[in-house]
């Protein structure tokens, strides 16, 4: 029988009780790991993890927190290529695609001890300048924000087990609150390496980092009012988390990332044989194959002026085509797997789902999968539709199907004088009700930042692209830790990341009011809240 992951729980590492679920290859189908987190003393976990962790982490200053961040940097690095085996093994990713999730969180880790070393030797922060509340200036109010007293649990996904896990729990360590991550099982091996490595090095002090593998039953009824909750997945799950007492009657605070149908809009100025065209195509083919689509950020629909939609279905399939599909073992593999043959039924039939509307333009599977069995590897090949009425479509604008699959649609462009060309395009990526991200491709830099505003209300984050930034540019899918993750509506309603504001999650504000000498005391023992 397979190797059983310990939880690590209380500061100790805690077998479940039950025979547990198998994590496979979802290449090959072999049997990896067991997980497992039957039986666990889910109080007493809590518990220790605020009563201990918490107390030890914030007795530590931001800077003193942030040096033992900057450890855990050294250390996982140290590992990089043991994180490496198992991603492929366990989650089907090539190497490059590993580097997304794997190197992105250690990235995310060193920014945040870069970051929290410019906060000082303090143990709370400053928000906002001294406003007086008297006229003679003697009684004055200062607000500041200091780590909640509570646990962050961190409900993740499967897509990103290195990357979900460290861009949550860098800011919140380094606010001073332990973390208790609860990784999706099918990818769990990888999240539940990290943290042992963590533990067993003693960088942190014990009950500031748990992990607890295998189903979630009982976790949110450990949930206190202190506590924050960051969830990452499908808008259903999320619907039936914001019901839970812990939020309903305990105002425990909860930060969701659901569903995302993001978008890439080619502005009318991007004509084909432009380079802002040539940009479009890149990008949206790598979004659809990065990770076999498997990202919350990927792009789903694509805007494309109608006069220029052939040109764009044949670029993009011409691009397509040069996707090999299979073992991520092999070199001559540029897509791997889907995370599992649940993920590929459920790609298969979300596929289905969008031909009832719209027309299949490229189809990869015709090609063979180099080095798998079809009948075992979970892997999709690349599928591109085209929707010619976005306007009539319902599905296009609900259905997201998670794997390498994206929608192209024209749009009709305005001319009239001082009219947005793109205003069809903007109306119609709001049909997503809230996205995570939208990226616009423009040969004129004024005119994409008068397109962003626009879109910018219902999106988390603007990715503006012209050939000025080609070089430069972080991608369309690239969360980065100085840029904000998160969307309204649909894609959650949340905010992540963001720099500083990511701490703001983990602190509690209040207002002090108080004589100038009482101000000036606080002033002197706190740090602005901005680096």
């Amino acid at each position: 029988m397979t190797e059983l992951l310990k939880n690590h729980v209380a500061g100790e590492w805690v077998a479940g009780s039950s025979t547990g679920v198998t994590l496979t290859d979802p290449v090959t189908g072999e049997a990896l790991v067991r997980v497992s987190s039957g039986g666990l003393d889910l109080a007493h976990a809590f518990g220790f993890a605020r009563e201990h962790g918490g107390a030890a982490l914030r007795a530590l200053t931001y800077v003193q927190r942030a040096a033992r961040l900057a450890d855990i940097v050294k250390l996982l690095q140290a590992q990089r290529d043991d994180y490496y085996a198992i991603a492929t093994a366990n989650s089907g990713t090539t190497r490059n695609d590993s580097a997304v999730d794997i190197d992105g969180g250690l990235f995310a880790l060193s920014y945040y001890a870069k970051l929290g070393a410019s906060l000082g030797d303090v143990h709370a922060l400053r928000d906002g300048a001294t406003v007086a509340l008297s006229k003679d200036q003697s009684f004055s109010v200062q607000h500041v924000l200091t780590p909640t007293r509570g646990v962050a649990l961190f409900i993740n996904a499967f897509n990103f087990p290195s990357w979900g896990l460290w861009e949550k729990a860098a800011p919140a360590l380094l606010s001073g609150v332990p973390v208790i991550v609860k990784p999706a099982t099918a990818t769990a091996w990888l999240t539940q390496r990290m943290v042992a490595d963590v533990v067993d090095a003693g960088i942190l002090p014990a009950g500031a980092l748990s992990v607890i593998c295998g189903g979630s039953a009982g976790l949110l009824e450990q949930i206190r009012a202190c506590d924050v909750v960051s969830f990452t997945g499908s808008a259903q799950t999320a619907a039936t988390l914001r019901a839970h007492p812990a939020f309903v009657q305990h105002s425990a605070r909860l930060n969701v990332e659901a569903d995302s149908l993001n978008s890439a809009i080619l502005c009318a100025d991007a004509t084909p044989g432009t380079p802002a065209f040539d940009l479009f195509i890149k990008e949206v083919v790598r979004e659809m194959t990065v990770k076999s689509g498997q990202k919350c950020t990927a792009i789903r629909r694509a805007f494309v002026p109608q006069a220029v939609l052939e040109a764009v279905l044949d670029a993009l399939k011409a691009k397509l085509a040069t996707i090999t599909v299979g073992n991520p073992r092999n070199d001559a593999v540029r897509m791997g797997s889907l995370v599992s043959r649940e993920q590929y039924e459920n790609v298969l039939a979300g596929i289905a789902a969008l031909r009832e509307e719209a027309v299949l333009a490229y189809d990869g599977s015709a090609a063979p999968l180099i080095d798998a069995d079809p009948a075992i590897a979970a892997c999709v090949a690349p599928h591109l539709f085209v929707v010619n009425d976005p306007d009539n479509a319902t599905l296009l604008h609900d259905v997201e199907v998670f794997g390498p699959v994206a929608s192209v649609a024209p749009y009709r462009v305005d001319t009239a004088p001082n009219a947005l060309p793109e205003a069809h395009a903007v109306a119609l990526a709001r049909r997503g009700q809230g996205s995570l991200v939208a990226s616009i491709y423009s040969n004129d830099d004024a005119h994409l930042g008068r397109l962003a505003l626009e879109l910018a209300d219902s999106h988390g984050r603007v990715h503006a692209i012209s050939p000025s930034v080609q070089q430069s540019q972080t991608g369309h899918g690239n969360v980065m830790p100085m840029s904000l993750h998160g969307g309204p509506g649909r894609a959650g309603g949340g905010e992540e990341l963001g720099g500083l504001r990511a701490l703001a999650f983990y602190h509690r504000r209040s207002a002090i009011q108080a004589p100038a000498a009482a101000i000036d005391t606080l002033t002197q023992t706190t740090h602005p809240a901005t680096a």
